[in-house]
């Protein structure tokens, strides 16, 4: 079973944000060394919950202090850039790092309505600017076009521009996503996709999948599909302990869902919150579709995921926890899958 990690600079309590983002240095460097394929990272913007920003900077610092894992972003949020920019910045990061750098591309815009606005100043002019719903397919092309070193034909308005640097590689680019349009999307141009099961619970991960398998269209960058689960998962020794370290994640779902983009609580802050019926029936939902337990039960869960779903590959994600218990639990699981361990860079 091929195992990745996704990690979003989640703020964990007593933690500051710029502390969240040197854990995540951190953590990419263990990773490499407990053998996990790939090191993600993500773009989310006007969070107290999340500090990754700028996925393209903090890739930088990866590529520049890991040696064989691959790293990359899940993803950059495209509509809130120039296709071209997002090509030069992927190989720049692809000539610290040659042939081991992955360029996520996502639809979302990863903030609130104004943020995205501050990010994108003229689409207030425009309401629609944002949607997305007409320029992220172009956006996609020519980013593929850009930075794979060929650049846009002859019918493109802007042909005979390069993104530089060249070189002999380039990043592998694939779609990120959770609806069957990104799935449909990612077939039609050939691309890996990988659904964000984290994000919704699962809903609809199976029928985008299948599409995704069923309408692929072969392409010069891959000749059959690869689609991947991005899914939180933790693992504690004992299943007592995990049970009591999905709380605090439960609690701080719960308000996301309401909008509330607070930092992770604490364990201590976490037993002490008293909860409604209603929101104690929100937890227990999201207890049955979270992989939690000790690193043999989540593998065996990771597993059947990867058999149920025709899966290449299975990427771990453990938002906001304090540094040790995120390192922790990824090396339990690391183990128990059997990842082969690497010398650190």
């Amino acid at each position: 079973m091929r195992l990745s990690v996704l990690d979003q600079s989640g703020v964990a309590a007593d933690t500051t944000p710029d502390e969240a983002i040197r854990q995540t240095l951190a953590l990419g460097r263990a990773c490499e060394a407990m053998g996990y394929h790939r090191f993600w990272v993500s773009e989310h913007h006007n969070t107290a919950g999340i500090a990754g920003s700028a996925p393209e900077v903090l890739l930088g610092a990866l590529a520049a202090s890991t040696r064989s894992i691959r790293i990359g972003s899940a993803g950059v949020m495209l509509p809130h850039y120039a296709p071209l920019k997002v090509a030069e910045q992927f190989r720049v990061l692809d000539a610290i790092a040659p042939g081991r750098v992955d360029l996520g591309l996502g639809r979302g815009p990863g903030a609130d309505r104004m943020t995205t606005y501050a990010l994108k100043p003229d689409a207030m002019d425009n309401p629609l600017a944002m949607s997305g719903m007409d320029a992220f397919p172009q956006g996609v092309e020519d980013v593929i076009a850009w930075s794979s070193g060929d650049g846009p034909d002859a019918s493109h308005t802007f042909h005979g521009i390069k993104a530089q640097p060249a070189g002999p590689t380039a990043p592998d680019c694939f779609i990120v996503g959770s609806t069957n349009y990104t799935a449909q999307l990612a077939a039609h141009f050939g691309l890996p996709y990988c659904f964000a099961h984290f994000f919704n619970d699962g809903m609809g991960a199976a029928d985008a999948v299948d599409l995704y398998r069923r309408t692929f269209r072969p392409s010069q960058r891959r000749a059959t599909p690869s689609a991947s689960l991005c899914v939180f998962a933790l693992a504690a020794p004992s299943e007592a302990e995990a049970e009591a370290l999905f709380r605090p994640y439960a609690l701080w779902r719960l308000d996301r869902d309401r909008g509330r983009t607070l930092p992770f609580p604490s364990l201590a802050a976490a037993a002490a919150r008293t909860l409604t019926a209603h929101e104690e029936g929100q937890v227990d939902k999201l207890r049955r579709l979270a992989l939690v337990g000790t690193p043999t039960q989540v593998v065996t869960a990771l597993r059947a995921m990867v058999e149920a779903y025709g899966l290449d590959e299975m990427v771990v994600f453990a938002p906001g926890y304090p540094a040790e218990i995120r390192t922790r639990s990824y090396a339990l699981i690391a183990e128990a899958a059997g990842l082969e361990p690497r010398a650190a860079a």
